[in-house]
């Protein structure tokens, strides 16, 4: 082994012919050491190097190249200075995860309490993999490059999806076990999937008790990151190999692909695991606490993310940490896009104040390599900064909370809700109104992770989160659900019947309206949490998909996949401008008389594209009583009934040759049903 000067670029630990340049950023150290180890879990490094600065240090870099090791080298820093609360937190006792480590080891051991209290020990703390991303053979991997007006996508959890027994998968909360469920997808109508967070994360930062069963609680989503460049392990199949996060990711990626699937991570760059003051020194705060953390005037750390710290995203060095991570799960792990976690608190400068033109947002939207993937935003933060519809070019998609909750509270019986739908059944034209804007910038959907599942959505008032250890205080008490008379489960036929009816007609007017249709996974067969809203901290069968409920409720998903079929068939519904006056009519129980008031329950939509496409009729009846509506005569044939809820589910979507035909002028649409005809 020979040591050299290396250079301060690549950042990060990079694979040459002859051995292995590193370098780090850390502006204020006076002292760095890169530790090599053996193994994960080894007692001492086998080689500490001691780095210079008149030798080793360009800038604010430090650098080094070492000859003789290459492709699987564990390795850490450590790094010292003048510590200088709450700023500075250099700390040589710890050893540091590389902010630039693709792969991230760590023993069974590994305890985020003794890392708060004792700093990481070396047996047990998180060691960097040195990985040459060149030695992957990707076998001509294409990506399906799927536009906007044919994406459904579908969120999902890496474990929860396969985890559960009932999943039959042969490597069950992997990877590989995500990518066992790809013909299941496929026949389902998904194009692309959008994964919680699997940047390695994490999962020992939940400090509650489960008081029902007194086991630990984890953080089982993943919104705590720890390593912006590295696949979770946890999600591997042989969580021993250095190489396996890599891998295993690649793997499942390419099986996307080859099933014409895309595959978006949900990225967590608002802020990272090692929370505020009170938590662990893994990587970011021991190399520059000061440059990657917002903190307020008093030193403190700034908290607009909810977890305890927020990333100082548009400072330069941060801005291209982020940057680099975004390109190189392009380039290297051949990611289709991203859904990026409370985007609005990257919006936000040095001191707070939320920027008019962020330096982050506008590179991502301006970067050559990000230009043709999809990008997602979560346009709000945990401060009360919310920017839907008002900050974001229009390359960017957007979570449409106002779609979520306008179509939940008509659904659910309230009144006065049908002019809201109304503007977004058609691709919210009145939140996205900048010249530029497309209704494909709305995210259309009812349920996501972080809340009620569909069937809970319609079996509780209230959320019943006892299961996480904080007294029921966590998750949403604001969730526009209702429970039809019981709440949970229940053996009345009738109520039972009536929530049914309601899942099928909120997938119908989310897989019919102008935008992006995305479905929480599982709800197409019913998945339950048991009225959790917030299981953030639950691995287990509150979480899991159970699969067995595939077969007990397969009659829903096979309307699901029906529905996602007529969307294919139906260009009229997802087109790529917003529609115009002329080609829209609002209607009501009579013509050309929609019923905006404060009773109102229904909507009557007459839509006619012209270029030869058919015109399509929309009718929502969120009444209790079935309603007459009047039909404006087809020019040369009638209306067919390929859609209504109100009929058994096998029977509720219907090829045009084979609906129903309403011959008079008129329809009645049943209580609680959604109705589409073609005319």
């Amino acid at each position: 082994m020979q040591i050299s000067t290396g250079k301060s670029w690549p950042l990060g630990a990079t694979v040459q012919a002859d051995g292995v340049n590193f370098s780090v950023y850390s502006k204020d150290a006076t002292r760095v050491n890169l530790l090599l180890f053996d193994t994960h879990n080894a007692a001492q490094p086998s080689h500490v190097i001691r780095l210079t600065k008149r030798r080793n240090r360009t800038h604010a870099y430090w650098h080094v190249f070492v000859s003789g090791i290459g492709h699987g080298q564990l390795y850490g820093w450590s790094v010292d200075g003048e510590t200088q609360p709450p700023l500075q937190l250099f700390d040589s006792e710890k050893i540091l995860i590389d902010p630039y480590a693709r792969s991230v080891m760590y023993d069974e051991t590994y305890s985020r309490k003794a890392a708060e209290a004792d700093g990481n020990t070396l047996t047990t703390s998180m060691k960097s993999v040195v990985i040459d991303s060149n030695l992957y053979d990707w076998e001509n991997d294409t990506a399906p490059k799927i536009p906007w007006s044919e994406t459904v996508l579908y969120e999902t959890h890496v474990r929860g999806y396969t985890q559960s027994p009932s999943a039959a998968v042969r490597n069950a909360g992997t990877y590989a076990g995500l990518a066992e469920k790809l013909p299941y997808l496929r026949d389902l109508g998904i194009t692309t999937l959008e994964l919680l967070p699997l940047l390695q994360y994490d999962m020992q930062d939940v400090d509650w008790i489960n008081p029902e069963t007194n086991e630990d609680l984890i953080n089982f989503w993943g919104y705590q990151p720890i390593a912006w460049f590295a696949p979770h392990r946890d999600y591997c199949v042989d969580k021993t190999d250095p190489f396996a996060p890599v891998n295993e990711f690649r793997d499942m990626v390419k099986a996307c692909h080859r099933a014409g699937i895309e595959v978006l991570l949900d990225v967590v760059f608002n802020h990272t695991g090692e929370g505020g003051a009170d938590g662990p020194i893994l990587s970011h705060k021991g190399f520059a606490n000061d440059v990657y953390y917002l903190h307020y005037p008093d030193g403190s750390y700034a908290n607009y993310a909810g977890t305890g710290n927020t990333i100082n995203a548009n400072h330069p060095v941060v801005s291209r940490i982020i940057l680099d991570s975004l390109r190189y799960w392009v380039t290297e792990m051949h990611v289709d896009g991203f859904r990026f976690d409370l985007l609005a608190a990257m919006t936000r400068g040095e001191d707070g104040t939320p920027l008019a033109k962020s330096p982050l947002i506008e590179a991502i939207e301006a970067d050559p390599i990000l230009s043709n993937v999809k990008i997602i935003s979560e346009p709000w933060d945990a401060a009360g900064l919310y920017q839907v519809g008002g900050y974001y070019g229009p390359r960017w998609a957007e979570e449409n909370d106002k779609f979520r909750d306008n179509l939940r509270r008509f659904v659910n019986g309230e009144p006065g809700v049908s002019r809201h739908l109304a503007d977004r059944l058609l691709g919210s034209r009145n939140v996205y109104h900048q010249p530029a804007d497309t209704p494909f910038r709305s995210i259309n959907y009812v349920t996501a992770h972080d809340g009620f599942t569909l069937n809970d959505l319609v079996s509780y008032n209230h959320k019943h989160n006892l299961a996480n250890g904080e007294d029921n205080r966590d998750g949403s008490n604001n969730n526009a659900s209702f429970n039809y008379g019981v709440e949970g489960p229940t053996t009345d036929a009738a109520i039972d019947a009536l929530r049914l009816r309601q899942m099928t007609n909120f997938f119908a007017l989310v897989g019919i309206s102008q935008g992006i249709p995305r479905l929480l996974a599982g709800d197409e067969f019913r998945r339950t949490q048991h009225g959790n809203n917030n299981a953030y901290c639950q691995d287990n069968a509150i979480s899991w998909v159970d699969w067995t409920l595939h077969a007990e409720n397969y009659a829903l998903q096979q309307y699901v996949k029906a529905l996602l079929q007529l969307r294919a068939r139906l260009p009229q519904l997802r087109q790529p401008e917003f529609l115009t006056p002329a080609q829209v009519q609002w209607h009501g129980v009579t013509l050309d008389a929609p019923d905006w008031g404060s009773r109102s329950h229904t909507l009557s939509c007459l839509i006619n594209v012209g270029n030869g496409m058919r015109p399509v009729h929309i009718i929502a009846n969120a009444y209790s009583e079935p309603i007459t509506f009047a039909l404006q005569p087809a020019a040369s044939h009638n209306w067919a009934r390929v859609l209504d809820t109100s009929r058994p589910l096998t029977e509720a979507i219907l090829p045009q040759a084979l609906a129903p035909i309403e011959q008079a002028a008129q329809c009645l649409v049943a209580a609680h049903s959604v109705v589409l005809l073609i005319g």
